[in-house]
Order: structure tokens, then C-alpha cells, then sequence
């Protein structure tokens, strides 16, 4: 018995693409973390697309030109992709990876939908409290950090653009696979 995946606009088996967005490339082993996230995106009937998936050939080009090729790469597999699963997970600080970011931007701009996930739910303003050690003001009703910048305090897990890309943010990788897996439609069927 194997598991197919169906879409209640009867695509039959076909399987969406998703980009898998996220701090993950920086790991000293990407491509084992790759194998393994796009295991759990075909077990949901999805297909993953990791951004190291374009197999680029970097060595010749000028670190900027690298940039830019990854850049580029990156870009033509959100936009081949039906969505995007982002790792919000703070990182480098109280925020999400920035180019995980712009990613989640990018796909919106584009109407993908776009589940986000984070193992810090809890609120952004906290975070930057607790990483400025305290040292932090408020005045009225706003918050300040040590250079007197206001500190975004909307009750969300992370900046508003952010959050407001996404149409869920859920607590791991499993459960945004299963809000990305509704969007879609999918459910999955047994096929003898």
C-alpha cells in the first residue's frame, strides 16, 4: 500500500512545490538537513525545494558574482515553486535570518502562500528586551532600545511584514507542512 497525495480540485497526484526558506544553508551539513526536511515534505505529499537545490558552479566567480548567482538561483526556485515554508526561528538575535526574510516578502509579493514556524513562539518584544539584558525604556506606551529606537511591540513572534506574509506560523516544521498541506487542499488517500 503506498500513500498518494489528492487535491480536492482532483489534480490527482500531482505534488506542490515548496520552497523550504531558512537559516539552514549556514549548518555544517545543509544537504543532510535538506535530505531530511524533504523526506517530511513528501511524507505530506509535498515536494521540498531547498535553495542549495540549484547546484550552482561558484568557483570561478568573484564573491560578489557568488552572491549574486545565489541571489539569482534562489529567486527562479520561489518563483517555481506553489509556496513557500519559512524558519522563523530567531537567529543571529531576537529576528528571523534576514534573507529567510526577504524570501517570505518575495513569495508574498508573488501570492504564494507562505506558513511560517518558529521554536520561540513567544513575542518579539521580548526577545529584544532580553537581548539588550533589560537595558531598555519605556515611554508611554512604547518601548526603547539602548539607542532610543522604538522596539516593535504588536504581540507577534516577530516583525509585523513578517508575520503579515504569513498565513500561519505554527511551533515546528511538521505542523507548518500540515497548514501548508490545507492551503493546499491535499489529503491523503490510500492507494492499494
Amino acid at each position: 500500500m503506498r500513500l498518494s497525495v489528492k487535491t480536492d480540485a482532483g489534480q490527482g497526484t500531482s505534488r506542490k512545490r515548496v520552497y523550504l526558506a531558512g537559516p539552514e544553508v549556514f549548518l555544517p551539513d545543509p544537504d543532510r538537513v535538506a535530505r531530511a526536511l524533504k523526506e517530511r515534505c513528501a511524507a505530506h505529499g509535498l515536494e521540498g525545494v531547498f535553495p542549495l537545490d540549484a547546484g550552482l558552479a561558484l568557483n570561478d566567480l568573484t564573491a560578489a558574482g557568488q552572491a549574486q548567482a545565489i541571489f539569482n538561483a534562489n529567486i527562479d526556485l520561489i518563483r517555481g515553486c506553489d509556496g513557500v515554508i519559512a524558519n522563523m526561528t530567531p537567529f543571529r538575535g531576537p529576528s528571523m535570518d534576514v534573507g529567510t526574510a526577504f524570501e517570505m516578502g518575495f513569495a508574498a509579493a508573488l501570492g504564494k502562500p507562505v506558513i511560517g514556524y518558529t521554536d520561540d513562539l513567544g513575542e518579539y518584544v521580548d526577545r529584544v528586551v532580553t537581548f539588550y539584558r533589560g537595558h531598555v525604556t519605556r515611554e508611554g506606551c512604547a518601548w526603547r532600545d539602548p539607542d532610543g529606537l522604538t522596539i516593535e511591540d504588536f504581540s507577534q513572534v516577530d516583525n509585523l511584514m513578517m508575520c503579515g506574509a504569513a498565513l500561519a506560523i505554527t511551533r515546528d516544521f511538521d505542523q507548518a507542512l500540515l497548514a501548508m498541506r490545507g492551503v493546499f487542499g491535499h489529503s491523503l488517500a490510500c492507494v492499494g
